[in-house]
């Protein structure tokens, strides 16, 4: 029996263990990739903002021909005016472009899941016998957590109603796309802070202290030491994310945390690829730039957000 609980993985989408405990709450718009932007330590990060996720993987597997050939391919799709040449605005769009197709895919995925009676609506009763089936009865009887399930099937409905814009308890592809992504919609803003402080506020005040931030990211196994960055997000704490120094984050000090300011990335990851690929400083990619730093490129965005197959012709 499914019990998806998307409600909650939802708001974690892109989630996975690549990302440091000390960044999984921080919701981007939306993500580029699950890895820290660090190219002292690698370029994963650029290698999925430039191929998009699931390119990425495939890239990993090609041999370097086959990797060179894919390159060449999607270098075309990006360059929209076919002067031969990469620019800011063509990269900027590309990456974009990824990120909204991405969010699209997924919704898709989980569409065809839960629109039982194909009638192109999702209603509440569907998404809640597809994720809880024979669970759905209120006392959840025939399940050891039913506390849990409970409260699983409360913070889903919750949010179905915040999607829910109408309120007639059904929700079109829109509505679906803020329930799956609330971090994307303006509306659903307070719904993603709520289930943040939720799951972070263990002593049920309502706020989030020192001890239940930082239990959130680290808990110590077998007198293992304290990491360094541990000492440093403790800092953060109490000279950035407590504004009011009150010893708490409240919901307005946890929305400026989780969900920064209208900060483009796309635009960053863009500019970034362009400056450490373009050797002649003239502002825009050549064919050859890019194939001379074919290793950056292929751990980076341009190839990953979504597959790019060789029959895709959306652009």
């Amino acid at each position: 029996m499914q019990l998806l609980f998307l409600g909650t993985l939802a708001l974690f989408v892109g989630v996975t263990v690549a990302v440091p405990a000390q960044e999984k709450r921080v919701h981007h718009k939306p993500d580029l990739s699950d890895h820290v932007h660090d190219d002292a330590h690698g370029y994963q990060y650029d290698h999925e903002a430039f191929l998009g996720k699931e390119e990425a993987k495939t890239f990993d597997q090609l041999s370097p021909e086959e990797s060179k050939e894919r390159l060449g391919k999607i270098v075309d799709r990006i360059d929209t005016d076919k002067d031969g040449f990469i620019s800011h605005a063509e990269l900027h769009h590309w990456i974009k472009h990824r990120q909204s197709r991405y969010i699209k895919e997924n919704v898709d995925k989980h569409w065809k899941e839960y629109d039982q009676n194909k009638d192109g609506k999702i209603g509440w009763i569907e998404y809640k016998n597809t994720t809880y089936g024979y669970y759905m009865d209120a006392e959840f009887d025939d399940v050891d957590d039913k506390a849990s399930y409970k409260a699983m099937l409360t913070r889903d409905e919750r949010r179905f109603k915040s999607a829910d814009r109408d309120g007639d308890s059904v929700a079109t592809r829109e509505e679906f796309t803020a329930f799956l992504h609330p971090e994307e919609f303006d509306h659903m803003r307070d719904i993603v802070i709520q289930e943040t402080i939720e799951d972070i506020d263990k002593n049920g005040d309502g706020k989030i202290d020192l001890r239940e931030y930082i239990g959130d990211m680290f808990n110590p196994e077998n007198g293992e030491n304290e990491p360094d960055w541990v000492t440093t997000e403790k800092k953060h704490f109490s000279e950035f994310r407590d504004m009011n120094k009150d010893g708490f984050l409240d919901a307005s000090e946890v929305s400026h945390w989780i969900l920064p300011g209208e900060v483009d990335h796309a635009d960053n990851e863009a500019r970034h690829l362009i400056h450490e690929t373009d050797k002649d400083n003239d502002g825009r990619l050549s064919i050859s730039e890019i194939m001379d730093k074919m290793d950056f490129i292929k751990v980076s965005t341009i190839t990953d957000f979504g597959t790019l197959t060789e029959d895709h012709d959306e652009l």
